[in-house]
This record gives structure tokens, sequence and C-alpha cells, in this order.
């Protein structure tokens, strides 16, 4: 399986709380909700729509899985959402119990087996496995030379500070840009993978 995250992003690397004021607080971060002024259908939600059409599960860390979990199951008769709840997901985590795993089709990965878990799943055949939001998780995978393909919307905006999935610990990661697209917004879509012999 491939290793794909996908991500909105703001121009200063910013990940934190696209979706909504409440979504993810942490750090005193209160520009939740940023991504929404330059959403559109079209480029931005056709990326995902691209990015969903080839995976075959979901993964998540924690945080993402249940903000995820408390709001998809709902919108059902909605093609993406019923893609979304129809697709095995899995969500890295200590601390949640099996009886809490309440979106369907869901498995939890321990958080101190996650990489040896997260490689296994790799290696099996099948389709992509998506990784949306979950910037903890996302960070380790890229410096764990995990992830297969970035798939990033890059929006017109600074955020000055908040929760990234870029590593920090000094590893050079070398990518080729494999697509863009730029919406009327001002938003890149930009598709990145590996270089070669990375």
């Amino acid at each position: 399986m491939r290793i794909v995250i996908t991500e909105f992003i703001s121009l200063d690397g910013v990940v934190q709380a696209p979706g909504g004021p409440e979504e993810d607080t942490e750090g005193g971060f209160a520009h939740g909700g940023w991504s929404h002024p330059f959403f559109d259908p079209e480029t931005v939600g056709g990326a995902f729509d691209e990015a969903l059409k080839n995976a075959e599960g979901l993964l998540f860390g924690r945080r993402t899985w249940q903000t995820m979990a408390g709001a998809w199951p709902e919108r059902a008769g909605d093609p993406f959402a019923d893609r979304m709840n129809a697709l095995p997901k899995y969500v890295v985590s200590q601390t949640l119990g099996e009886d809490r795993l309440t979106w369907h089709n869901t498995r939890r990965i321990p958080g101190d087996e996650a990489v040896d878990r997260i490689r296994e799943l790799r290696d099996t055949a099948g389709g992509d496995l998506v990784v949306m939001g979950s910037p903890t998780l996302a960070r380790t995978l890229i410096a764990e030379g995990l992830v297969d393909e970035l798939r990033l919307m890059i929006m017109p905006v600074l955020l000055g500070g908040g929760k990234t999935i870029f590593p920090d610990g000094g590893g050079k990661h070398t990518l080729e840009l494999v697509s863009t697209v730029t919406s009327g917004a001002g938003v890149h879509v930009c598709v990145y993978r590996p270089a070669a012999g990375e």
C-alpha cells in the first residue's frame, strides 16, 4: 500500500484546525477554521475526491480520528461521506479503548507499536492508505521515510504558528513535484513524491 498524506496547509506550514474554531485549540491556537475562505468544491474538493478514489484505508492520529468520527457518520447519503464511512480506518492511539471505536470499520493501532504496524500495512498489497490531518502522525511518518506521496493544499494565508507536519530533526527529504493546480482563490494543490534514490 502507498501512504498518502493529504493536508490543508498555510503558506507558513501550519496544518492545525483548518476545519473549525473548536477543532484543536492546543497551544492557544486561535485561528481554527482558517481554510474555509479558500475552499472550492472543484479544485480543493477535487483533490480530496482524487485521494479518496484510490484509498483502501484511512489512517489517523487520535485527535483527528475523534473529530472525523464525530462528523462523518451523520453525513450518510453524500457520496464522499459514504466512501469515508465505508473505508477501513486505522487510528493510532495509546488511550482509546476498543469500546470507543464507534466509527464503522475502525481498528486501533497502539501508539507504542505504530511505526512497526504501519510499516507492515504499507508492505501489504493494496491501494492507498490516506492520512488526513493528524500532524503528529504525519510528522513521524515523514521522519521514518514511510510517505509515498504528499498532497498539499497550500493556502494563501500566514497563521504565525501552530502544528506542522514537517519534522525538525535535521533530516533531509528531497521531493519531486508530480503535479500542481491553482484554484481561483490562490490555493496551490501540489502533489509531491520522494525523489528517486531518496
